[in-house]
């Protein structure tokens, strides 16, 4: 009897058994079947590039063709973050065109089926990713011709240079649309705006880059200096003035730059002595900043190589935080003072932007140095000719700066990155040519015009 029992229960398992493996398989079947199931996959696992798609026509290094023995003056600085999502910048009075990034769909996909995009048709716009092509319509004005607003010591033209074979090439992004420029369409795009660049010598390279470009580097008497309007007139015993501004009449379009080579405010501790110390308040906006941003539509900022010891005693600047002299020892080095004024300066103007819907705010990054063998006063030197002798290719995600990006982490404003391109492109720098040249002594800092700094504005232009 116990025998039969046990027969019983052991058949009874294995049915059960059965039916659980014929219920399973029906199961699975369903699955693979129906599409309603299949729609609860996550959005990260249904849009996956393949790896094929990332690098596009890519070379068989990963990142960007440098030279490794070339620095500029970030190196010694921590890297703080990686770029964050920047598209909460509002577009009001602007043509709508992408800014950091900008994704595009098949012109013929059905809303509908959006949330099955395939990853092949996405495409991502990375405007310091991509490749320096050879360009006949290359460059955009007359180095001869633009004697209006170029400095005589960046008009590589009008000096013994005999090479400019720099000027013949543009830089084309990946993914992204890069419109021929063009001075009229551009001024006509910005009539009624006023473009504020605020920085050192390289923001005012790039400053006298646009205006050139503007007007196609032709004489054009009919605009104006309105540079009382912003209080930038030369002062009883200055060399120059602090900036420069211009309006071009026809479409009221203003184009001025200021010089903050630290983007600090500079305060005078005795305003009646000519060589007085200078507080240098690492917390504070440059008071011209602070005075106009509301009248400005589109500003511009830039930092970088007068972070250093010797440019601090030649100006007399004393560290400021908190309206009194710095206490904090770890802003004695230089490159965290420096690293905190950018913090600050892009914590501040984010801080503005609510207040100022129509105003885009952009912080370039730093232009590299490329003076081989010694520095600017030991002998270095930039005499390569030969453009793209170290690559051509920007294939990095992250920027050559990770202190300006990391600054703008979490803001609002946009980075202008162009520490990678430009380090491609040694051979553009005004090196031994320069008008106010020293013997043995090289400049390879700043760039020759037209050169390197109208790709920045080309950047810019497409960005807003």
């Amino acid at each position: 009897m116990k025998g039969g029992n046990s027969y019983r229960l052991r058949g009874r398992h294995l049915s059960l058994t059965l039916i659980t493996l014929i219920f399973t398989t029906i199961f699975l079947w369903a699955w693979e079947k129906n599409p309603l199931l299949t729609s609860l996959l996550s959005a990260q696992d249904q849009f996956v590039m393949p790896y094929s798609e990332i690098f596009v026509d890519a070379p068989n290094h990963p990142s960007v063709s440098t030279n490794p023995k070339k620095h500029t003056e970030e190196e010694d600085a921590h890297s703080i973050g990686t770029k964050e999502t920047r598209n909460k910048q509002k577009t009001q009075g602007f043509d709508a065109a992408p800014m950091d990034s900008v994704t595009t769909l098949a012109p013929d996909r059905k809303d509908n089926d959006r949330d099955v995009t395939s990853s092949s048709e996405k495409k991502v716009c990375n405007f310091a990713k991509g490749r320096w092509v050879e360009d006949s319509r290359r460059p955009l004005y007359s180095g001869f011709g633009c004697k209006q607003w170029l400095s005589e010591m960046w008009a590589c033209r009008l000096t013994q240079r005999t090479d400019f074979s720099y000027e013949g090439y543009r830089w084309q992004p990946e993914n992204c649309e890069m419109p021929e420029f063009e001075g009229s369409a551009f001024l006509r795009r910005m009539q009624d705006k006023t473009i504020a660049f605020v920085g050192d010598s390289l923001g005012r390279q790039q400053f006298q880059s646009l205006l050139c470009m503007a007007t196609g580097g032709k004489e054009s008497p009919e605009v104006e200096d309105v540079g009382k309007e912003y209080g930038l007139v030369k002062a009883r015993g200055a060399i120059r003035p602090d900036g420069w501004a211009y309006r071009f009449p026809f479409t009221n379009t203003t184009i001025l730059y200021y010089w903050s080579a630290s983007l600090c405010d500079l305060e005078p501790l005795n305003i009646t002595d000519p060589a007085t110390d200078v507080a240098m308040h690492l917390d504070r906006p440059p008071a011209f900043l602070s005075q106009f941003l509301h009248r400005f539509d589109v500003v511009v900022l830039n930092t970088g190589h007068h972070w250093n010891r010797g440019k601090l005693r030649g100006n007399r600047w004393v560290i400021h935080v908190n309206g009194k002299p710095n206490e904090d020892n770890r802003l004695v080095d230089i490159s965290n003072a420096k690293n905190f004024t950018v913090h600050s300066v892009a914590r501040w103007l984010d801080s503005q932007l609510p207040s100022h819907p129509g105003l885009k705010a952009f912080f370039r990054t730093i232009s590299p140095r490329h003076f081989f063998n010694g520095d600017w006063n030991s002998g270095g030197s930039c005499d390569n000719t030969t453009p793209l002798a170290s690559g051509s290719e920007v294939w990095q995600d992250e920027s050559s700066d990770p202190v300006i990006e990391g600054a703008l982490k979490g803001t609002i404003v946009k980075l202008l990155d162009i520490t990678a391109i430009s380090q491609l492109r040694d051979e553009g720098h005004i090196s031994r040519y320069g008008s106010k040249a020293t013997e043995g002594a090289q400049d390879c800092l700043h760039w020759c015009l037209p050169g390197i700094p109208d790709t920045w504005n080309e950047l810019l232009v497409a960005q807003l």
